[in-house]
């Protein structure tokens, strides 16, 4: 079938996505943002909807179509998060039976949100690939019709009634339209809709810069397959994006963004500010992207829509949102900085920083001849950091900036002081570890007993995969063979051992 003519949009008239959402999400102005960007910046609030996400519009549109006998044999689909909820919502409110396929890694906020809308959940496999495997085998199984995420006409056309909404909602003076980017279907709904009505408004994707499936694949002209794709935005973290969702995209997107984890924290911490609510790390994509745009000069005129598509956020990731968000608006430095260890050295550094705020100090002494300091300090920007580093360097004071480096935020600065002299020959690798009961475990199973373990340091974010960074005691004789034991290991993982922030800290 070809994509182009307006089938989306025709679809998308015809959704019944007003059947669960009878009014349409919100779109709020945010004074903030707006006064900081130099545009006019309006929210579309998908994540009040019945789910905290526009996911349900999709889910709903796809098993309100279906036939009879497909209702009585009842729906499945395989999801970590907000489609597993958006079925089963659906499900429910049609009166079908749902089964759902979690990863095991899924956090239990979302495994116990799909429950309470009745759907029998499967826990399979440590990622969404090996639940999906088992989901198809079980729809063969059992013939309950498959829902598919984002790679589908009517749940494409579903989430496109957002792009119809924002058209009735916006000015008329309406210039760029940011929409969040994992497998697509939002993205090719929005766009669809909105280039056959108003062709002239801009439609730009936003992809995390470790998930960005479709950047790639719009850039080499197919559809690309990622080996790998960042844990933070889970929500849209997909190795490779929908046939039809790409095609879709390939021919109505104007542009495809991507941005770091730090910017996105600083986007959530925006929509915060602007609505006192939390969006989960995919739903505030599109802000961080739209603010990208913006301080690069490069949005249109007239008003700027951002699709909060979500706020299924995870309690315990708060913390660490908070922590990365000042960095992500450059409004704080991360440095290591070298001083002399003798008396009145570390007065002399301090003077030098003058009346910034610090916003973090950590030090130990280390040696006799000089101290490495990890410090945080409030910046006006990127050119006050870089000038900031550029004077302590030239007052003697070696300066590292590690405010791009994810090591030394994710764990050094937790581990300042921690060297071990003793350690001989030490390798550093990070891990990402499933967050499932026996990771640990599977894991020293895996590696043995041969190498010694130097060092360990564990983070669990919430998400489904926690942050490990790991010493092992190895000649380099022997280096060949821990790298190959690593590869069976499955866990993916980086040799750090020449991490700057590790060399002045921990080795």
């Amino acid at each position: 079938m070809r994509l182009g003519n307006g089938v989306v949009l025709k679809r998308a008239l015809n959704a019944r996505v007003a059947e669960v959402l009878p009014e349409a999400t919100p779109l709020d102005t945010a004074p903030g943002l707006s006064a900081r960007l130099g545009v006019p910046v309006l929210l579309k609030r998908e994540d009040l909807t019945p789910i905290f996400s526009f996911k349900i519009r999709g889910a709903y549109n796809r098993i309100a179509g279906l036939d009879a006998a497909a209702r009585a044999a009842g729906v499945i689909a395989a999801s970590a998060g907000n489609h597993a909820q958006g079925v089963a919502y659906a499900a429910a409110k049609l009166g079908l039976s749902a089964r759902i396929v979690m990863p095991r890694t899924t956090p239990s906020i979302k495994v116990s949100a799909v429950r309470r809308y009745g759907a029998t959940i499967d826990l399979v496999g440590d990622d969404y690939a090996e639940a999906a495997a088992f989901c198809e085998e079980l729809a063969a199984r059992t013939g309950r019709t498959l829902v598919p995420p984002y790679d589908d006409l009517d749940v494409i056309a579903g989430q496109g009634t957002a792009g119809i909404e924002i058209l009735r909602q916006a000015p008329h003076a309406l210039g760029a339209i940011f929409v969040p980017i994992g497998g697509g279907g939002l993205a090719a709904g929005v766009a669809a809709v909105v280039k056959e009505l108003r062709p002239e408004v801009r439609i730009v994707g936003v992809q995390a810069d470790d998930s960005d499936a479709m950047a790639r694949s719009l850039a080499a002209g197919h559809r690309v397959a990622l080996a790998h794709v960042g844990i933070f935005a889970d929500g849209v973290a997909v190795k490779q994006v929908g046939a039809h969702t790409f095609a879709l995209c390939q021919r109505y997107l104007d542009d495809c963004v991507t941005v770091s984890v730090d910017e996105i924290c600083a986007a959530i911490k925006d929509a915060f500010e602007e609505t006192r609510s939390v969006l989960e790390p995919a739903g505030a994509l599109a802000i961080a992207g739209l603010k990208r745009v913006a301080e690069a000069g490069l949005l249109p005129g007239g008003a700027a829509v951002a699709i909060a598509s979500g706020a299924n956020m995870n309690f315990t990731r708060l913390g660490y949102v908070s922590e990365r968000a000042e960095v992500g608006e450059h409004r704080e430095a991360i440095l290591a900085v070298t001083i002399p260890e003798r008396p009145g050295a570390f007065l002399d550094f301090c003077t030098l920083i003058g009346e910034r705020s610090v916003t973090e100090f950590n030090y130990r002494l280390a040696s006799r001849d000089a101290a490495h300091i990890f410090v945080g300090v409030e910046v006006a920007g990127r050119e006050e950091a870089a000038a900031l580093a550029r004077t302590l360097g030239a007052r003697g004071y070696p300066c590292v900036d590690l405010t791009d480096d994810d090591l030394a935020k994710t764990h050094v600065r937790y581990m300042v002081g921690g060297r071990a002299p003793e350690a001989a020959a030490e390798a550093l690798f990070s891990f990402e570890f499933p967050e499932r009961p026996g990771a640990l475990l599977q894991f020293l199973s895996t590696l043995g007993s041969r190498w010694n373990i130097s060092l360990f340091h564990y983070r669990n974010h919430g998400a489904a995969f926690g942050r490990v960074l790991c010493g092992f005691e190895v000649p380099p004789a022997e280096r060949a063979d821990l790298r190959e034991r690593l590869a069976q290991l499955g866990f993916e993982h980086t040799d750090e051992t020449e991490n700057p922030a590790a060399r002045l800290f921990l080795r």
